[in-house]
Order: C-alpha cells, then sequence, then structure tokens
C-alpha cells in the first residue's frame, strides 16, 4: 500500500537531505505529493530538489518555502551543493509565496492520508500549523529529523531544532495524532565512509547525488544518514524502535535553545522517540529500492 508524503527539506547544505529524496524517488511505495524547501536560499534549494526529480523522470510540485526563521539569526544563509546544479537538468523557476498554502490544501484535501516528513529547520511546518490550527490533526502523521533524546555528557542542540527553535517549540505543542521524532543519538549510528559512499553511490539513480556528494567532501569524510534513516522508518517499522513521552523545548539562553528535553510515559503521550536503530536492516532497506 503506498504512503502519500509531503517533504519540507533543506536540501544542499548537508548532503543528507538528497540522499533522502533519491530514496523517496525510487521508494515504489512513496506517493510523493509535493516540496517544499526552508532555510536560506530557499530557490536554490528548490532546483537541487528538481535536478533529483528530472533525473528520475518524475514531475513532482515544489515550492520554495521561509528563508528566514521566525525569530533569531540565520545560522545556514547558503546551499553550497547548488554549484553543481550546471552539471544536472532542472526546474529554474518556481511558485513564490505559495509553500504554505500548498501544503495545507494538499493536507486538507488528504485528511488523514497523509504523512508530513521534515527534515530541515521547522520553519516552513511552524507556519503551516499557525496559519490553519486544524491541519494538526488532520495528518496520518509528522516525521521530523529532529532532536536529542538520549542524553550525553553535555546538553546538545540538534541542528534543525536549533536553527529555528521558537518554529520548533510550535511544532512540538501541535496535536498531531503520531508525532514521531528521529534524533540525532541515533542517526549518529548510520554512517559511511567517503570510500564507501562512491562505491554504493555509483547506481544510475543516485549519480546527481553523489555529484552533489563532491562538494560535501570537501569538508567532511563521511555521509551520516540523518534524513533517509528518517524517511525510511514510513516502510519498514522495525528499523527502529520508538518509545512514548514528551518532548518540550529550551527557549532561554543563546547555546541551549532548541534543546529537547524528553521525558517518557504511558499512553496516551503526544510525542514518540527513536531511541534505537537496526543499522544493517536500514542500508539493506535503504539501498534495496535502487536495485
Amino acid at each position: 500500500m503506498s504512503e502519500k508524503v509531503l517533504l519540507d527539506t533543506d536540501i544542499g547544505s548537508d548532503i543528507d537531505d538528497a540522499v533522502c529524496l533519491a530514496y523517496l524517488l525510487a521508494q515504489p511505495r512513496c506517493q510523493l505529493l509535493g516540496i517544499t524547501t526552508v532555510s536560506g536560499q530557499v530557490e536554490e534549494r528548490a532546483r537541487l530538489a528538481s535536478a533529483l526529480c528530472t533525473h528520475a523522470g518524475r514531475e513532482i510540485p515544489i515550492f520554495p518555502g521561509a528563508e528566514a526563521p521566525l525569530l533569531g539569526p540565520q545560522r545556514q544563509p547558503k546551499a553550497p551543493q547548488a554549484q553543481a546544479l550546471a552539471r544536472w537538468k532542472h526546474q529554474r523557476q518556481f511558485p513564490r509565496g505559495q509553500a504554505i498554502e500548498f501544503l495545507r490544501q494538499t493536507i486538507r484535501a488528504n485528511p488523514g492520508e497523509v504523512t508530513l516528513l521534515a527534515i530541515g529547520p521547522l520553519t516552513n511546518v511552524a507556519l503551516l500549523f499557525a496559519v490553519d490550527a486544524e491541519v494538526p490533526r488532520l495528518l496520518k502523521g509528522l516525521v521530523l529529523m529532529c532532536g536529542v533524546f538520549a542524553r550525553h555528557r553535555s546538553p546538545l542542540v540538534e541542528w534543525n531544532a536549533g536553527c529555528d527553535p521558537h518554529a520548533t517549540a510550535i511544532v512540538y505543542r501541535a496535536p498531531v495524532l503520531r508525532h514521531r521524532s528521529i534524533g540525532l543519538d541515533v542517526t549518529l549510528q548510520v554512517q559511511l565512509e567517503t570510500a564507501r559512499v562512491r562505491e554504493k553511490f555509483q547506481v544510475t539513480p543516485l549519480r546527481p547525488v553523489l555529484d552533489f556528494a563532491e562538494v560535501w567532501f570537501g569538508n567532511n569524510a563521511a555521509i551520516t544518514f540523518h534524513d533517509p534513516l528518517a524517511a525510511t522508518t514510513l516502510f519498514d517499522e522495525q528499523i527502529c524502535s520508538f518509545t512514548s513521552g514528551r518532548v518540550d523545548i529550551e527557549l532561554s539562553g543563546e547555546r541551549v535553545a532548541g534543546l529537547t528535553h524528553w521525558a517518557p510515559g504511558p499512553q496516551p503521550a503526544p510525542h514518540e522517540v527513536a531511541l534505537h536503530v537496526d543499522p544493517e536492516r536500514f542500508f539493506d532497506h535503504y539501498f534495496s529500492v535502487f536495485r
């Protein structure tokens, strides 16, 4: 049975967004209804998404969303991987100012059927929930690559949560039927070093991703599959195990704004977080869609 998915992404910064989108385009059970982009240079991010869709032979609606956080400084003003766009066919013009309304209308047209997969800062999602307070209840589910839930020696603010902490707080307060988070403590367990990525990404659907990744490899020696891990949980319930409880977001203090405070609790609970992952099962599942 297919899953109706909306993807909200900051593709163009960390390479894992492109790795995630390539998976969704190749996943036969994914009915990708549309893509919205978020954070600095949203049009460049839309072009990167378009390049992957075009390469896959898919026409997916793409809408540039919010460039700046709700409050505070912009921590992610550029989309560095856009320098690879000249080598790949892509759409150049996109509707502006329509991303939130596109999400709203799509969810309202498919009540109880759409999973919103958000793998960037949560500005677009917060704006959506603020514009239409009924939308969270109309979602089948909300899946986030966001947060840290297994505590370490010192507080650690995950990037997506910290880029727009006030948006993060709005999203975690929303009354979504199934509100799942895959956090940094789990995603750090699924990594491939550069040489292994170059070997595994030779299949045709992943070639533009590998080209984008060469920009990433200028400053990084591996890919961590943060966002693809979140995506695969939509199609294989055994990759991660989830625990119910409550997530609250720290908003005071410049260094810890966006910190996720996690407390497990009995049902009914507003949130589910991934605390365990099967890395071997994840990689087998991820690469199986490209065979």
